[in-house]
């Protein structure tokens, strides 16, 4: 067994650089494993959920949204910021029917990711809804969305084609390939 407690870093010193609604950004002074200081830019995020939703026809239940940092229309999976307290099972639940309406007789947990370790302090959970009954949808006010029934082969191809960018609906999507054999 290999031991990595060599490898922590200590924090020596923080500055504080922005404090928004969703994230927080910090600037830190750090004590490296051989003794050296190095400097780490972290931006912390609060803890974030992602659905795959799988209807009866094995069609994934997606939604595509304008992403701002990166100017374009993204093809996403249902996803969301979790409330402070709220429980990842709970908030996926909220997001998946906020965002296209589905309720799940099944849900199953598919593990946590973290989106980007290099400086986001993210943690995404992911789910795997079946047996969808669907309700009305109820996003967020600033939330604009177009929902659109992809079948799951098809998504597995886009991803792996790299048709579809964002990290979690390739995580999410490849995760359930495997998990169901599909």
């Amino acid at each position: 067994m290999q031991v990595y407690e060599n490898l922590k870093e200590t924090l020596v010193s923080r500055q504080d650089i922005y404090a928004g609604k969703i994230l927080n950004v910090h600037v830190d002074q750090v004590r490296l494993p051989n003794g050296k200081a190095a400097v780490r830019e972290v931006v912390d995020h609060c803890p974030c959920v992602a659905i795959v939703a799988l209807d009866d026809e094995n069609n994934v239940l997606t939604v595509t949204q304008y992403r701002y940092a990166f100017d374009k229309a993204l093809l996403e999976i249902p996803a969301g910021k979790l409330e402070p307290g709220e429980d990842p099972a709970s908030g996926a639940l909220r997001e998946l029917k906020e965002e296209t309406g589905a309720v799940p007789d099944t849900f199953t947990p598919m593990g946590k990711l973290i989106p980007s370790s290099g400086c986001l302090s993210e943690e995404l959970y992911l789910f795997l809804a079946r047996g969808l009954h669907m309700e009305n949808t109820h996003p967020d006010e600033d939330e604009f969305l177009v929902q659109e029934r992809i079948p799951f082969d098809e998504m597995v191809h886009r991803c792996v084609r790299g048709e579809i960018e964002d990290g979690k609906t390739i995580a999410a999507v490849l995760k359930t390939k495997i998990l169901l054999n599909l």
